[in-house]
């Protein structure tokens, strides 16, 4: 008798342990391609500039609710998420092609406040909406999004470039989608029980902003070219810091100290949490969707950023055999990061 294999439920390994499982022995075959599968996007070289590819998956349901997110803000931020991928390389974005699979739910006046979110998000960095492809869906709703785009050779930044001695920095403030997210679900929650209960959203404009559409950083990168600065590793913040760093020292074979107190946090994040009994940090090591850079530099471009309000040293990369940790601010204590940040598969 055959004995029937046992099946291993996807959520055993989550995202990245499902990707990593599933590529772990494909290799590049032609010269072009630099850089596969592992870091915000895919380096291909085609002469003088690399060339930098990236796509991501948005399903109704998993990604978004449209029972509060308004279709503009989401086709708004379908591209912004595509764009800060290739950022995060310290590219510059060119052409996006967007393919969607569609319910009969929708008319055509909702497919056209939807584009017209994606064609502001590109209007705003000149990146053209090349292509795609329709398809239909039976449940919902469901957004794919490829971006392009182009950097000089000797200018790319990876996950695996930082070095021992480094300086993390991060730009921005952190947590703040997270608690957009939760005041957006509190608010959902009560409106199932009384469709007459008016949203109760007033004083927190900022949070609900950072969730709901989300600014791709372009502006650091064209910082960084004025000041002549190359992150030795970029990564943007989609999944939340903790698991972000961690993805850093993993691809650059190092360890690090992240410090509690240096970590950027907004008021009205800060706010938020304590009113739902939250440690504001924990919203900014596991909640993502913040989409700002974290990075590492060489102490020698420390001057540079010291005294730009857009960015915040939070620690320093150490050699790999002391460990990803987090440094307290009480007793200065080393606890181990530990990636809790957003998994859909799990």
């Amino acid at each position: 008798m055959i004995e029937k294999k046992k099946a291993t439920p996807i959520s055993k390994l989550g995202e990245f342990g499902l990707i990593e499982h599933l590529t772990k022995d494909i290799k590049p075959k032609n010269k072009e391609t630099i850089e596969g599968i592992g870091d915000d996007a895919a380096i291909l070289d085609y002469g003088d500039n690399l060339q930098v590819v990236t796509t991501d998956l948005l399903v109704e349901g998993i990604h978004f609710n449209l029972m509060y997110v308004p279709l503009k803000h989401l086709g708004y931020k379908s591209i912004m998420v595509n764009l800060s991928d290739v950022f995060a390389m310290n590219a510059r974005p060119l052409q996006v092609t967007v393919s969607l699979a569609i319910s009969n739910k929708f008319s055509i006046e909702a497919i056209e406040e939807l584009y017209r979110g994606m064609r502001e998000a590109c209007d705003k960095f000149n990146v053209d909406l090349v292509g795609g492809d329709t398809t239909s869906s039976l449940t919902g709703l469901v957004i794919s999004v490829t971006a392009l785009g182009k950097v000089k050779k000797g200018e790319v930044s990876r996950r695996s470039g930082s070095k021992v001695n480094d300086l993390i920095v991060v730009t921005g403030d952190l947590g703040g989608a997270y608690m957009g997210l939760q005041l957006l679900e509190r608010e959902n929650e009560v409106f199932k029980v009384d469709h007459n209960m008016k949203p109760q959203l007033e004083g927190y404009d900022y949070i609900l902003k950072r969730q709901l559409r989300p600014e791709a950083r372009g502006d650091i990168i064209e910082f960084f070219k004025e000041q002549n600065i190359i992150p030795t590793s970029m990564i943007d913040i989609s999944d939340g810091l903790s698991s972000e760093l961690l993805h850093i020292c993993k691809e650059s074979k190092t360890g690090c100290n992240l410090y509690e107190d240096k970590v950027p946090l907004d008021s009205q994040t800060k706010k938020f949490a304590e009113e739902l009994n939250i440690n504001p940090l924990v919203t900014a090591l596991n909640g993502g969707e913040d989409y700002e850079l974290l990075f590492t530099i060489n102490m020698n471009d420390y001057e540079k950023l010291k005294n730009n309000p857009d960015f915040t040293f939070i620690g320093n990369i150490t050699e790999k055999e002391k460990g990803a940790n987090l440094v307290t601010t009480l007793d200065g204590r080393s606890i181990p990061l530990t990636a809790q940040g957003w998994n859909p598969l799990k």
